[in-house]
């Protein structure tokens, strides 16, 4: 509330012809200033959206018992993507040959060229990515392949336990590199 103090100030100056004015002093109350300040906050503070945690959709499908009603893939149109540490990608088309002559070093910048040609020549229905990450292979990397399935427009891929044999043909190449 604002106050006018009348009570300071003095009356008339004796003398012929001289008035004085009395003068005013006024105080402003800023107490419901800061209260309607607290209140905007408040206000504010309750009807503002917090940051909303990011996730990825993921299609999982159903769980059978029965080996025939589970999900089939064709060979040919299968490309196998092994995660290996220091951002090594390994990847294969197909089965994996005994002598592992189709096993084919790359990294993440190559990996895209691979998934798109392949996508190309392989019919919509039978392309399958299956992505295996090593025991070494990094959480970001992970993440990373999933990213490159939403980049490319992979609809069906399916992320896997990897193979003995290729931990092995994965190690032997990472040795070969020279990577430790």
């Amino acid at each position: 509330m604002a106050e006018m103090d009348t009570s300071s100030g003095g009356g008339h100056k004796k003398g012929p012809g001289v008035k004085k004015g009395k003068k005013l002093s006024t105080r402003v109350d800023l107490t419901p200033m800061v209260d309607l300040g607290f209140l905007l906050i408040t206000f504010f503070i309750f009807t503002t959206t917090m940051s909303q945690p990011t996730a990825m959709k993921l299609f999982l499908p159903k769980d059978t018992d029965k080996p025939e009603e589970q999900n089939k893939i064709k060979a040919s149109g299968a490309l196998s993507i092994m995660l290996g540490k220091k951002d090594g990608v390994y990847y294969y088309e197909g089965e994996l040959l005994p002598d592992g002559s189709n096993f084919k070093p790359s990294n993440f910048k190559d990996i895209r060229e691979v998934i798109i040609n392949k996508k190309k020549s392989t019919q919509p229905e039978d392309f399958v990515v299956v992505i295996k990450p090593g025991p070494e292979a990094t959480y970001k990397n992970t993440v990373d392949m999933l990213d490159e399935m939403t980049i490319n427009d992979v609809k069906r891929y399916a992320m896997v336990d990897i193979f003995d044999t290729e931990i092995q043909l994965m190690r032997a190449t990472e040795q070969n590199a020279g990577i430790k």
